[in-house]
Parts: structure tokens; sequence; C-alpha cells
């Protein structure tokens, strides 16, 4: 893997998507998408694992890390992220591509896989299942709950918090339990902003809100169909994939999600570790990223 790491900047109608680049030039293309709160850092042990055929292209998503905040008024939903993601790979003249993503990131993912599945060779999807089902009820309080905490917000002046970087450190592994001192360290690189007495993080309160643009079980497992591309899915043990059997009100849609995968011949795998084992300890990953993308992409020999 080249050591030279570059920004990438590509302009979207309200600003820019930022994001990083490793690889050559005329490599295999890869597009990386982080999970939420987070930003394209949390790539940054694991992708100089990966084969060096490729070249890899994370981005911060829009609201996150060095990117632009949506417009006032704007909502953040995976949609919208899906067509950032149209509007990335239009930009860097990709017509084919992989794509690994991480928690929200690998939803993102699962989304834009299943409504342009020609232009995807192969998915990773790290400690997710590629879609978020949700009961009936749920999307009708999330989406009245979402509309509401906007409204509210637009009827305030928000003033950003200034931390100490020591404070913010400690700030982000207390909403992070899962996350070594060195990987909040990676993230802050690009998830803090210097201003006048310290640092405010750079991220849109917005994420905050809850997503209004849900789609349920049904809806899920249809767009998993369309899913063309092979499908790798590696789960922390203690992770989201290992608490959901035994924690989440949703087990019942995830198992059905996963028996989808299964039915489709695509690879799930179990890893010892948690929501951020990528990051954390990405030698436990990678080896597992790195002979699915061998197998996959880049034997195949396929046109970008």
């Amino acid at each position: 893997m080249d050591k030279e790491v570059s920004e990438i900047s590509v302009p979207v109608p309200w600003g820019e998507i930022r994001g990083k680049v490793w690889g050559p030039k005329q490599g295999r293309p890869v597009l990386c998408l982080h999970g939420w709160a987070d930003n394209c850092g949390t790539f940054n042990t694991l992708i100089p694992l990966l084969p060096k055929e490729c070249r890899y292209v994370a981005v911060d998503l829009a609201g996150h890390g060095l990117s632009s905040h949506r417009p006032t008024g704007a909502f953040y939903a995976f949609p919208e992220n899906v067509a950032d993601i149209r509007r990335v790979v239009d930009g860097l003249q990709w017509t084919r591509f992989s794509i690994i993503g991480h928690s929200m990131g690998g939803n993102i993912a699962g989304m834009f896989s299943s409504l342009y599945p020609e232009m995807v060779d192969a998915v990773v999807l790290l400690d997710c299942f590629g879609f978020l089902p949700a009961d009936l009820p749920e999307i009708t309080q999330a989406m009245r709950q979402g509309i509401d905490d906007m409204l509210q917000f637009e009827k305030k002046t928000e003033k950003k918090r200034v931390y100490t970087y020591e404070k913010a450190v400690e700030r982000w592994l207390a909403a992070n339990p899962s996350m070594s001192e060195q990987s909040v360290h990676i993230l802050l690189e690009r998830g803090l902003v210097q201003v006048e007495g310290g640092f405010v993080f750079s991220r849109d309160i917005r994420i905050n809100f809850k997503n209004i643009e849900r789609i349920n079980l049904e809806q899920s497992l249809e767009m998993q169909s369309r899913i063309q591309a092979p499908v790798l899915i590696v789960l922390g043990d203690e992770g989201f994939g290992g608490k959901l059997f035994t924690e989440s009100h949703r087990r019942e849609s995830y198992v059905k999600v996963l028996q989808g995968y299964h039915d489709k011949n695509h690879s799930v795998v179990s890893v010892p570790g948690d929501h951020h084992v990528h990051l954390n300890d990405p030698e436990v990953v990678a080896p597992l990223v790195s002979d699915f993308l061998q197998t996959k992409v880049i034997s195949q020999q396929l046109p970008a």
C-alpha cells in the first residue's frame, strides 16, 4: 500500500464532501463509508492492511468530519446519503466499484447496492446488516419525533460548546465505550475544529435527530433481494451482531435479514471484538476483507 494518503473534495450543491484516498490511481475502486457520528478516519488502521491493488476512497458523510453540513432545514436520512454517494462516484468518474461500510455506512451501502446493483461489484458490511428494519409503530413515532426535534432546533440559537482537547477525548470515550483511546484520537483528527479557547466538534448536531425516513422488514427484504454483488458481513461478537441476539427488540427482523444473506450464499463471519473492531483491532478484520476483495473483485479483472 502506498504510504501516501491524500485528501479529496467532491463538490455537492451545498458545499463539499471531503475524504481521504489510499492506493494507486488506476487501482480497483473501493468506497469506504463510516458509521454514525464517526468520520472517514475510522478506516485509518484497516486500509493499510488491505490489498495494494485497490484505490480506497473513504469519505466523511454529510454533516460529519470535514464535510459540509446540510443546508438549514434539511434532514439527515439514508436516501439523502445514497444520493450523496451517487454525487461522489460521479465526481470520481467511477461506474463500478466495491463498498466497505461500517454500521450506518454499511446500511447506506446496503440501500445503495439495492438501488444501483449494476454499479457495485462487492459489498463488505462491518458490524451491521445493511438494513435497519423498523416496525410500523416505530416508523410513525420516529417520523414525528424527528420533525419535532428539527422544528424545536430551528427556534433556538445553538452555540457550539468549546472543549479542551482532553475534555473532548473524555466526552467521545464516554459516548463510545467500545472504542480504544487510540481510536478516539484518530477520529478526533477530523472530528474537532480548533476555535478561540479550545475545540468544537465538527459534526452537525442535527445528525442526532431521529431519522424520519425508515423502512420496515418487508421493504428491507425486498431491497436486499435486489443486491447482485457478493456480500461479506463481519460481525463483532461483542458488537452489534452479538448483542442484537440477546438484547434487541428487533431480533426477529434481523434474523430474517441474516437468513436472506444465507439464502443467497453470502458470507457471514463472527470475529472476537466490539462494534469498532475494524478500527481497534484491524488485524482481526483485515484478512477476511482482503481475501474477499481478492477473490470476488481483484482476481475477476472486471473493468472499472
